[in-house]
């Protein structure tokens, strides 16, 4: 009975240390097909549903590694160390066996939809694999490295649905989610300055470095917005939406919403994930509800 349980303990921790939750991020592989409005297309939606897997399981097999790297460091930090490879529920040799079989799934999903998803998810796996292993401690490359593995998302999904993204979709990904890699990092800081004071460093982020992350990361969620009015203004919005006028709604709402992550960061009230903040957030919920309705009631 006793070893049942520790069975079923060390399932739940590894399912844990998965993190389901994030998977949310692969819905950016959706994203190529919404654009188009091409959701109507069973064929194509199977298709970008698939390639949503293989992030899942790629993205999860990248936690693995990164929980087995960080696990000593874990253990130091205010919230992580309650993570199951830092605090011992997952077993560390377990975490790694765990993590060659989820590639394998990953990018043998992504080879049935063909050799160019194939190339695009080995690419986010090589650039995650060097995110894990050097590239989160540089300062800055780290975000960038973060924002370019969510536009690979896209890129996949366009790929998948036989749909390319635009440069400007590409773009938008690229400057919104840096601005929120940024957003993580400078709410790390402000959680670590409470523990460390002066001396307080987050992945190669100094504590005097707050300034400049909060200019680059607010300036850079920004841009976002304006990469997205200028698509606003351009003709395709016109040949797709009868009601375009109010699909520019989306947009002070987004510039709302990433003000308003920054705020809390800045505040000391963000001491997780953005997403993480942003699902249990009730006014990020309100915005994100009201974008998607302004963007539906346009067409």
């Amino acid at each position: 009975m006793l070893r049942r349980r520790t069975r079923v303990s060390t399932a739940l921790a590894l399912l844990e240390s998965l993190r389901p939750y994030q998977w949310v991020k692969n819905a950016l592989v959706f994203v190529p097909l919404a654009v188009a409005h091409r959701f109507a297309d069973v064929h194509r939606l199977g298709a970008a549903a698939l390639m949503f897997v293989a992030f899942s399981l790629c993205a999860s097999a990248v936690y693995l590694l990164n929980d087995c790297l960080d696990a000593a460091a874990d253990r130091l930090h205010p919230h992580k160390r309650c993570r199951p490879i830092a605090s011992g529920r997952l077993p560390r040799g377990l975490a790694l066996s765990a993590v060659p079989v989820l590639l394998a799934a990953a990018l043998a999903t992504a080879y049935s939809l063909g050799l160019e998803c194939l190339a695009v998810l080995g690419s986010y796996v090589a650039l995650m694999a060097a995110y894990s292993l050097r590239l989160k401690a540089v300062a800055l490359l780290d975000s960038l490295v973060l924002a370019s593995g969510y536009a690979l998302r896209v890129l996949a999904g366009g790929l998948a649905v036989h749909i390319r993204p635009s440069a400007r979709l590409l773009a938008f990904c690229i400057f919104l989610f840096f601005s929120l890699a940024l957003l993580k990092r400078y709410a790390e800081l402000a959680l670590l300055e409470s523990r460390d004071g002066p001396s307080a460093e987050a992945r190669g982020y100094r504590l005097e470095d707050r300034e400049l992350v909060l200019v680059l990361g607010g300036s850079s969620g920004i841009l976002s917005v304006l990469v997205l009015a200028i698509y606003m203004s351009s003709a395709n919005v016109e040949r797709f939406y009868s009601r375009a006028e109010l699909i520019w709604g989306t947009s002070v709402l987004l510039l709302y919403w990433i003000c308003h992550l920054w705020l809390a960061a800045h505040r000391g009230r963000m001491t997780d994930d953005p997403l993480v903040f942003a699902l249990k957030d009730r006014l990020s919920v309100a915005l994100v509800a009201l974008m998607g309705a302004s963007a539906w009631l346009a067409v």
